[in-house]
């Protein structure tokens, strides 16, 4: 058996109101149809998640709403701007098969980069856009096993191949 984890950096966030906290920010209207169409990409393709992590933010919380997916979320204000330290911790207590978890850059796109064996064959895996998503599989079966390095990457997706 394997666990699989899709993570995903959140959708694009509103600049309307540059008094508003950053943590504060919603999903402006292209993010709102990527995050949409990204939940559609994600049942069409049968990955599923047992449980999401996120981080608190607004904009996160929004992009999980919108993938309209039924399995439990547990919002972390420790994965706002984690890094790759801190996204691995929330990780390893994670249960389930499948674990979504949705974070900001610039953490997400090197907590990608250190979790995979190799790269997946996408131009822009390095910057890892908002909404985008790497779906990887690690040989383990605890969460609590998981290591840097070890992850197979299975899928790579950004919205403007969807929408």
């Amino acid at each position: 058996m394997t666990l699989r984890l899709i993570l995903m950096r959140h959708a694009k966030s509103s600049w309307d109101d540059p008094r508003q906290a950053d943590h504060d920010r919603p999903l402006n209207k292209r993010g709102r149809r990527s995050a949409d169409a990204l939940g559609d990409w994600l049942r069409d393709k049968g990955y599923l998640p047992d449980l999401a992590l996120s981080s608190s933010s607004l904009r996160t919380q929004e992009t999980f709403e919108r993938l309209r997916l039924t399995s439990p979320v547990d919002y972390q204000s420790s994965l706002y701007h984690a890094g790759p330290a801190a996204m691995m911790d929330a990780l390893q207590q994670a249960e389930g098969q499948t674990v979504l978890m949705l974070g900001h850059n610039p953490g997400i796109a090197e907590f990608s980069a250190r979790l995979v064996t190799h790269d997946p064959a996408h131009e822009r895996f390095y910057d890892y856009p908002t909404c985008a998503t790497l779906v990887a599989e690690f040989p383990e079966t605890n969460w609590a096993a998981i290591r840097f390095g070890t992850a197979a990457p299975i899928d790579f997706v950004i919205p403007r191949e969807l929408v």
